[in-house]
């Protein structure tokens, strides 16, 4: 397999201020996309039925290109990069988390299209982002007994995992059940991954792009969760779907490099997407205490509240570098690194958690209420814990590759 995946040439030490042009003239129009067009509906929306979907809203992201970023400008697409992405999604985040997860989600479903390099598959599904309706894609993973173990390759013979993929004359069968789907329930494909029979647990994983109107296919009920309520998570079950050989993703058996490989290059913008939703946090919570008066002076006068806000300040600033650092590296390096975006993944979950809780602590009462929609955010910043890998598998991840760093220099 092969990245098509729009690449820039890095600076030694990183200097993020030499972001190139096209990607900070599109990172600047995603941010008044979201603070213009996300910003005013995001707590309405949050707060009607599971199953609302604003396609408006996904219309107007097309309409700039964020249902295309990532894609090179060969296949239609903007060619951002993984940086370029990463920036976008602070943006998006800091307005609405949600959002920035459907087009992201989206992103996730096109990644592995992209990797293979593969113009036939890539012309069937990647051409039809450039046009001018707005369409979704989706990632299919986690199953009911199968989330996590589908994340660590050391756990694939053990995983649970019950969608499975079955030769069947030149071509393949597909039966089972994804749970959590991102865009499941409005996606125009999926990438599906499956275990190819008769291998064992998750060791004969297989990754297909299934259309979610081919036969045999049903979409679940919505699923009513805590937080990102403004994209739709559901369930995908597949009865006999047939699969033909030209949509399998990289072959036979090659599902889990191609999921190492994404969770890699996504890992930065989920980052992203936790440094969006800290920052909204603090810059409401710099509002406040700027403003509010108690025990004669301003809340921010106060040493206790100062010391609050620098934390906050420094662990918004720290998570940013993070994200942005592993995104560069992604954008050029082969293969995409495991270290640097987990370390920015991991980092910034706990930093979206501490300050939107901190956020609501300053905010007394007011924090607690829906209709000032800081109780939102603290809902939001624990979805990003969930997906990419949890904080324990991100830790597996990291100190694997401290203990792989440390064997290859012993053998210089």
């Amino acid at each position: 397999m092969t990245a098509t995946v729009e690449t820039f040439e890095a600076d030694p030490d990183l200097n993020f201020d030499r972001v190139p042009r096209p990607v900070q003239q599109f990172v600047d129009e995603v941010r008044a996309f979201a603070q213009d067009v996300l910003a005013p509906r995001a707590v309405e929306l949050d707060q009607q039925a599971a199953d609302v979907f604003d396609w408006e809203v996904i219309q107007a992201g097309h309409d700039i290109g964020l249902t295309r970023a990532l894609l090179p400008r060969e296949l239609g697409g903007l060619g951002v990069g993984v940086l370029g992405l990463a920036m976008a999604m602070e943006e998006l985040a800091a307005a609405d988390p949600g959002i920035a997860l459907a087009f992201g989600a989206t992103m996730l479903g096109q990644t592995p299209v992209l990797l293979t390099g593969d113009p036939g598959l890539q012309e069937r599904y990647l051409s039809g982002f450039s046009g001018p309706r707005a369409m979704l894609a989706c990632n299919a993973v986690a199953e009911e007994e199968a989330g996590t173990d589908l994340v660590i390759p050391q756990h694939f013979p053990d995983a649970r995992m019950r969608t499975t993929l079955r030769r069947d004359g030149d071509g393949y069968l597909l039966n089972g059940h994804k749970r959590f789907i991102t865009n499941g329930a409005v996606a125009a494909f999926a990438a599906v991954y499956a275990n190819l029979e008769p291998h064992p647990g998750a060791t004969g994983l297989t990754c297909v792009v299934v259309p979610l109107d081919a036969t045999g296919v049903r979409r679940g009920d919505v699923l009513d969760k805590m937080g990102y309520r403004n994209c739709l998570g559901s369930e995908l079950w597949f009865d006999n779907v047939r699969i033909p050989a030209h949509d399998l993703v990289g072959g036979e058996c090659q599902g889990t490099a191609i999921n190492v490989a994404q969770g890699n290059m996504a890992r930065s913008s989920v980052a992203a997407i936790s440094t969006g939703i800290a920052r909204h946090a603090f810059e409401t919570a710099v509002s406040w205490a700027g403003e509010r008066v108690q025990g004669g002076k301003l809340l921010r006068e106060h040493q206790m509240t100062a010391r609050r806000l620098a934390d906050m300040a420094v662990g918004v600033d720290a998570a940013r570098l993070l994200y942005q650092r592993a995104a560069m590296l992604v954008d050029t390096q082969l293969p995409a690194p495991e270290r640097e975006p987990a370390m920015a993944k991991l980092f910034a979950d706990r930093v979206a958690i501490d300050t939107a809780s901190t956020a609501v602590a300053l905010m007394g009462s007011r924090g607690y209420m829906r209709s000032y929609g800081m109780e939102k955010v603290l809902r939001d910043s624990f979805g990003t814990r969930i997906f990419e890998g949890t904080p324990e598998a991100l830790a597996l991840s990291i100190t694997d590759c401290l203990y792989r760093d440390d064997d290859d220099d012993d053998d210089l």
